[in-house]
């Protein structure tokens, strides 16, 4: 990756216009399929509305063609605010390429905005070096290079300090180097919205679990026990929860996956439950993950 930098802002149009349920078809989705369109839906009653308007305005004007705004009454045009799910004002929502690709509510503070919009503008150079960076890191992360791991999501938050990916990926880093605490300090940087993000849960279960990580001592008595009595799944079970505590995704997954190969129920399904939480403590990208749901859909329908 070479610059992630914000680069500088095209020629100036039309960029700000009001919409309609009836124009919303060639005003916004049409139009997404040139540049971003960011949709405000507003209504003259809401106060926040009339604080987020002028800085969105503002923010959007700035780009000078590379994204445009149709600001929607909801008094006046309810069908696609219905339609969208809207149930609180204000609220934005961006679209790229004729979809809805990113939304938010409330007045955010004019440097959350600038944020936003640059994330949508995928197509922009800065988009394609962002997404570039977090597939890099990802790779490192997963052969275990977790120092350049680290210094690419770094440089993605920097540059993008909303980018739940990039941030979820900071904090795996550290996690994988037993450092907890910091992993979790690096997952509150996502803001309180951010926090029900399956990236960032999903980190979050990984911290929890390190909470009752065994001892080496502890987790050897629980392999040979296992090793000498192999039908025993209560402690097979034990044994991928030690594992799972210690980071050790696709050996924990291995166990599970060996107990529902001889019972899918057993317990009730506790395996299996078990087995969904470490994929999403893993991560959807982790081999272990992968691998992990691959087994469990050719046991699920053999």
């Amino acid at each position: 990756m070479t610059d992630i930098s914000l680069g500088a802002p095209g020629a100036a149009g039309n960029n700000i216009k009001d919409g309609t349920d009836q124009t919303f078809m060639a005003d916004v989705v049409e139009a997404s399929k040139e540049v971003p369109v960011l949709v405000d839906f507003w209504a003259p009653w809401c106060g926040p509305c009339k604080s987020l308007g002028p800085v969105l305005e503002k923010v959007v004007n700035e780009q000078q063609g590379k994204v445009k705004l149709v600001k929607v009454n909801i008094d006046e045009n309810p069908g696609i605010a219905g339609q969208l799910g809207v149930r609180s004002i204000p609220a934005v929502f961006a679209f790229d390429q004729g979809r809805p690709a990113d939304a938010f509510q409330g007045a955010l503070p004019e440097g959350q905005i600038r944020e936003f919009i640059s994330k949508i503008m995928g197509g922009t150079d800065q988009g394609q070096q962002i997404q570039q960076a977090i597939e890099q890191a990802g790779q490192h992360l997963q052969a275990g290079d977790h120092a350049q791991a680290a210094q690419l999501y770094g440089a993605v938050v920097e540059a993008d300090p909303q980018n739940v990916e990039a941030i979820a990926g900071l904090a795996r880093c550290y996690l994988a180097n037993g450092d907890a605490e910091r992993a979790s300090q690096i997952l509150d940087m996502a803001g309180p919205e951010k926090q029900s993000d399956p990236a960032i849960k999903g980190v979050r279960t990984a911290i929890e679990l390190t909470a009752d990580a065994p001892k080496d001592d502890e987790l050897d008595a629980l392999i040979d026990k296992v090793t000498n009595d192999r039908s025993n799944h209560a402690l097979r079970f034990e044994l991928a929860e030690a594992l799972m505590a210690r980071g050790k995704h696709k050996e924990a997954a291995d166990h599970l996956l060996r107990i529902l190969a001889e019972d899918m129920d057993w317990e009730e399904g506790k395996a299996k439950a078990k087995l969904l939480e470490l994929f999403e403590a893993a991560g959807p990208k982790s081999p272990a993950t992968i691998e992990g749901r691959r087994r469990l859909s050719s046991l699920m329908f053999a």
